[in-house]
């Protein structure tokens, strides 16, 4: 539509097509919405969609005070920009327009300190802001996306009604909730983002150990990937998963995957993600392990001489000699249930990162109803959060979700499968790291007692950092050497 007769209920400023999709979700969900941006072109374009996608209540603006101009007060505006510096050109050049109580709400991946500082700029000037995550990609953004708004409660209740409508839908509510203050929403998105990252990173290693050590094919894959999505695993990455398997190359012989560059790209909200789990002293290794391995996938042409050197040093392939003795239907049951308990201590990671932030910050995070919210629309969108929701739902507090009795008993009956199947990518030499790193955090987290007795007292001997005793109260200092020495003169005399 072109003139608009009265004022739109939102606007949005940012038409790349996640822009675009977003602001025709809500012109869809009958909420009048104006857009702008600064490349008129792209204003025509998202107009024509509109009119070609039903006629939607949707009216394009050329500058910026035209388009604040047409949104009714106060003024709402989402802005879907690239991160960093074009977000704070895009707020000064918009918020020149706007008046004591307007809402900026920035739809990017954001790094959340600097959503905390553009709540401090824009409220000298009065205006609200939240930072809101939007997760579900292009297709997301139009059908119905996960949305995790974070900053100003009144700025959310402006448009909780919009949101509930234009977020995906699932049969306990709309994929939205307020997040919390300051940085919160964006923070979830980010965390969001690491727990995908190990998602995928699983998932691949499951392909690889059914490839190589099972020697599977393309169509066998598609299969089973297609059957595990009817069951525990079913989610959005099982299910592309397996119509990637399927899709034949239109450029020659074969399907598409094989021809696909082995070189991961990334945009960096998995790196934010294991940086804050250091900071925070969390551990996130199946998270932290899916970022190396992609850091290790550029490395394509040393990898290739590294294949070639160690080749010639000897090394032999071991996967074609265990292949022939394999139990295939075992294995793929195997690595079904190593794929499910591995997730768990991914999310597991995930949820205490974002637990151990809440309390630093005073945010308040409800897990329960993050798992929710993530159950439809998102990337990492799956049956199993249903079951995390219930799991905090039974204790808000849980320590890990390690520990839930229920996934306590998933963990314990799957556990033999687990490590059959990381045994076997050992024995190939077939690297499975994220399956590893959540193997092992498995392993450290449910024992009682570690060998960090001897570490501490390592510290206390080169450095004098002292130790706790696990008999008595207080901290002890020993000078080892010195005992060492008369131990060791003891043992002389002895001898």
């Amino acid at each position: 539509m072109e003139a608009s007769p009265a004022l739109s209920r939102i606007g949005l400023a940012g038409l790349a097509v996640m822009g675009q999709n977003l602001a025709l979700n809500v012109a869809e969900k009958g909420f009048p919405i104006s857009v702008y941006n600064r490349t008129t072109s792209k204003v025509d374009e998202t107009v024509q969609r509109a009119q070609d996608e039903g006629q939607l209540p949707l009216f394009g603006h050329y500058t910026p005070r035209e388009f604040l101009l047409s949104i009714k007060r106060p003024r709402s505006v989402v802005i879907l920009v690239k991160a960093g510096s074009p977000v704070d050109q895009t707020i000064a050049a918009l918020s020149d327009h706007m008046e004591p109580g307007d809402c900026i709400i920035d739809g990017g991946n954001e790094w959340y300190e600097n959503t905390e500082r553009r709540i401090q700029e824009v409220s000298n000037k009065g205006l609200l802001y939240l930072g809101m995550g939007v997760s579900g990609g292009e297709e997301g953004a139009r059908n119905g996306p996960s949305l995790m708004p974070g900053g100003s409660h009144q700025a959310y209740s402006n448009i909780q009604d919009i949101l509930e409508k234009v977020a995906a839908q699932v049969e306990d509510g709309p994929c939205v909730t307020y997040i919390g203050e300051g940085g919160s929403g964006n923070f979830v998105k980010m965390v969001h983002n690491g727990i995908e990252y190990g998602d995928m990173q699983l998932i691949s290693e499951a392909y690889d150990v059914l490839k190589h050590v099972g020697g599977l094919s393309n169509d066998e894959l598609a299969e089973i990937f297609a059957e595990w999505n009817r069951g525990e695993l079913e989610s959005f990455l099982i299910e592309i998963t397996s119509d990637i398997f399927r899709v034949k190359d239109d450029l020659s012989d074969g399907f598409l995957v094989d021809k696909i560059l082995d070189k991961t790209g990334m945009k960096g909200t998995g790196k934010w993600t294991v940086q804050q789990a250091a900071e925070l002293s969390v551990a996130a290794p199946t998270i932290a392990a899916s970022l190396d391995c992609r850091y290790l996938s550029g490395l394509k042409e040393e990898r290739e001489n590294a294949a070639e050197v160690l080749k010639e040093a000897g090394l032999k392939e071991e996967v074609g000699s265990l292949a022939n003795g394999i139990d295939k239907k075992r294995l793929i049951d195997d690595v079904r249930q190593a794929l499910y308990a591995s997730k768990i201590c991914s999310y597991a990671q995930g949820m205490n990162l974002l637990r151990a932030k809440s309390v630093e910050k005073g945010w308040n995070l409800n897990f329960g109803e993050l798992a929710r919210i993530w159950k439809g629309g998102c990337i990492i969108r799956a049956v199993f959060l249903d079951r995390i929701k219930k799991a905090y739902q039974r204790n808000p507090n849980l320590a890990s979700l390690v520990v839930d009795p229920e996934f306590a008993r998933e963990m314990v009956q799957r556990q033999a499968a687990w490590r059959r199947v990381v045994g076997l990518a050992i024995s190939a030499g077939i690297s499975t790291p994220g399956m590893c790193a959540s193997l092992a955090y498995f392993d450290t987290y449910r024992r009682a007692r570690l060998p960090a007795n001897l570490v501490q007292a390592q510290r206390d001997l080169f450095g004098a950092h002292t130790y706790e005793r696990i008999d008595r109260p207080g901290s002890f200092h020993t000078e080892w050497k010195k005992y060492a020495q008369k131990s060791n003169a003891g043992v002389g005399a002895l001898n």
